[in-house]
């Protein structure tokens, strides 16, 4: 299969712990958009959080906000919000176990708690501007996803009070909070369907729980050799670590370089 189409995860996979792109992977960037394929950014990040990333990369299309919403070359191609019927029960539910939330729009985002510890430290570990303080704005703007504040023996309630919602951790205090049929995979296969293009025809690489469905809708999933151990059995191949090369070495697998 001749691959047409490359979707790079960013924390863990384009950037190391410091939140850096290695040069090794910027170069195999710039090579592989020589050969006519298109690298495409696949994250749970807002892109507020990542244009200079991207800009650095030298990719100018991206599945943000875990699939809820593509761009393709300055073009929006899918949006996906959740319910307002949803968001009040999570607003309900988080006030009663006195937890934070994060509401992300697609061009700001604001907590309902104002210098939360958890939120500081969570947003903090992605070396972002942190949140303003709003409490009503999911009332007012789209939402696409929200970090839930809550440690991993606080969530149990969640899934099971909140059927409509999907919760995925990445963060010792934060979870990503999105409709329950959300994944990066459910905006990648919108791009791909926008571009003609067949899944198989496709590259993924990640590194984290988000990254499952991913990797299994692509022709060639690729784990970052620092993956959650979760995301392994998902992968077709499993590349060396972020700062050793992994993204090169990935692709020199794929026979992309």
């Amino acid at each position: 299969m001749a691959y047409k189409i490359v979707f790079f995860d960013i924390d863990g996979t384009l950037v190391d712990e410091e939140k850096r792109i290695p040069p090794d992977a910027i170069e195999a960037i710039r090579r592989l958009k020589e050969t006519g394929v298109e690298p495409v950014i696949a994250t749970g990040r807002a892109p507020y959080f990542f244009k200079k990333l991207a800009e650095e990369a030298g990719i100018e299309s991206w599945v943000s906000l875990n699939g809820g919403y593509v761009v393709y070359k300055g073009k929006e191609l899918h949006q996906r919000t959740i319910p307002l019927a949803d968001l009040e029960k999570l607003v309900e539910l988080s006030s009663r176990q006195g937890h934070a939330l994060v509401f992300e729009g697609k061009s700001s985002y604001f907590a309902n708690q104002e210098g939360h510890p958890s939120v500081f430290e969570a947003v903090e570990s992605l070396k972002v501007e942190h949140p303003g303080f709003q409490a009503d704005f999911w009332k007012t703007e789209g939402i696409y996803q929200v970090f839930l504040h809550c440690e991993s023996h606080e969530e149990h309630e969640y899934p099971s009070e909140l059927p409509g919602l999907r919760f995925v951790r990445w963060h010792a205090k934060a979870m990503d909070v999105l409709p329950s049929t959300g994944s990066k995979a459910e905006g990648i296969q919108a791009l791909l369907d926008a571009l003609g293009l067949k899944p198989e025809e496709a590259v993924a690489f990640g590194d984290g729980l988000n990254d499952k469905e991913m990797l299994e809708l692509v022709g060639l999933g690729i784990a970052m050799g620092n993956s959650h151990p979760e995301l392994l059995p998902y992968a077709d191949y499993v590349t060396t670590r972020v700062e050793e090369g992994g993204v090169r070495n990935g692709l020199v697998y794929a026979g992309l370089l």
